[in-house]
């Protein structure tokens, strides 16, 4: 049995993906709204476009795992040391549309630090956000913090904290 490969240095978080319905829309609010900075964009690029791999795949069935796939995508800078990328699917037809619970295998939230909750609360509802009632902790290694799950105009989770 040979031995394992030596492990990499894991420097940093590169990015975040999600995959929205509407990336104009969605890079709309998380410029406008949350204050990303557009870094570039890429596509359409159609799996069609692309010639085949060795083993008779597509590109995007070789590297995303969809065969058939159209995307395009969008980098943002969210903060100083985060990128955010969304990505908009036109194909295949039959991908999914509902998005996992918390609870579900590739369940997800992006939580977002703020320096005050209410303040980003009342912010964030007025611009399409729908909010849950804030959780005041008092005790345990979180005592006197406040955190609060949104959902963003998409139904994507964030989770505001400070």
């Amino acid at each position: 049995m040979s031995a394992a490969p030596p492990k990499p240095r894991f420097l940093s978080v590169d990015h975040i993906s999600w995959t929205v319905p509407d990336l104009d829309a969605a890079v709309a609010f998380y410029r406008d709204v949350i204050g990303a900075e557009e870094l570039f964009r890429m596509g359409p690029m159609d799996a069609a476009d692309i010639p085949l791999d060795d083993q008779g795949r597509d590109w995007m069935e070789t590297h995303v795992g969809v065969p058939g796939a159209r995307l395009t995508l969008v980098m943002m800078k969210l903060t100083d040391n985060m990128n955010f990328q969304l990505v908009q699917y036109d194909k295949p037809v039959d991908r999914r549309q509902d998005l996992p619970r918390n609870c579900d295998r590739g369940g997800h939230h992006l939580g977002l630090k703020v320096d005050d909750v209410e303040a980003a609360i009342a912010y964030l509802t007025a611009h399409g956000c729908t909010a849950s009632e804030i959780i005041h902790i008092d005790a345990g290694p979180l005592a006197g913090k406040k955190n609060v799950y949104v959902l963003d105009p998409f139904g994507h989770q964030l989770e505001i904290v400070d």
